[in-house]
């Protein structure tokens, strides 16, 4: 009679024995290889809890626009978590208004501040269990007196009309 069924199992078991092995092996290599290039913390020093990630944007002059954020600083010696974070932040250039877009999860309302000029915005939040902050320089000159903000669901808006050179339109 030719091989027992279970035999013939044994064989197929170890296989994928095997293969689990060597599967948890490379996870463990591309685990490690993204923390020397991202410049997480090592497993043992992990104290608080950090978020780091970037943004890339085409503006209107078609240059692209890489940004970060969260909580992870890096230098060239070991990375430092930051108790503020910085929050993933857009900003939209239409014809008249400047847009800017931030995600600030888990914060009320009236935690926020913002402090608008015309050639730059602040935003910040500052509770016990979060803390965000986010310094901007717009491309345009905006009008700060024109600011109007909204949250909802953990997203803040911030519109601004341009400022336009009335120069342009005295002729």
């Amino acid at each position: 009679m030719s091989e027992r069924w279970w035999r013939r199992r044994k064989r197929w078991d170890s296989l994928f024995d095997d293969f689990s092995e060597e599967s948890n092996r490379d996870e463990n290599i591309m685990d490690e290889m993204m923390r020397r290039v991202f410049g997480a913390p090592p497993e043992k020093k992990k104290h608080k809890p950090y978020v780091f990630g970037f943004s890339l944007t085409l503006g209107s002059d078609a240059n692209p626009r890489f940004r970060r954020f969260g909580n992870l600083q890096s230098d060239y010696c070991e990375p430092q978590v930051k108790e503020q974070r910085q929050p993933l932040l857009d900003v939209i250039e239409e014809e008249r208004d400047i847009v800017v877009v931030t995600e600030l999860p888990g914060v009320k309302k009236e935690d926020i501040q913002i402090h608008a000029t015309q050639g730059n915005i602040t935003i910040s939040v500052d509770t016990l269990e979060r803390k965000y902050h986010k310094e901007l320089t717009f491309p345009v000159k905006t009008d700060p007196e024109s600011a109007v903000a909204t949250y909802k669901n953990g997203v803040l808006q911030v519109r601004l009309k341009k400022l336009v050179d009335k120069q342009l339109f005295t002729r």
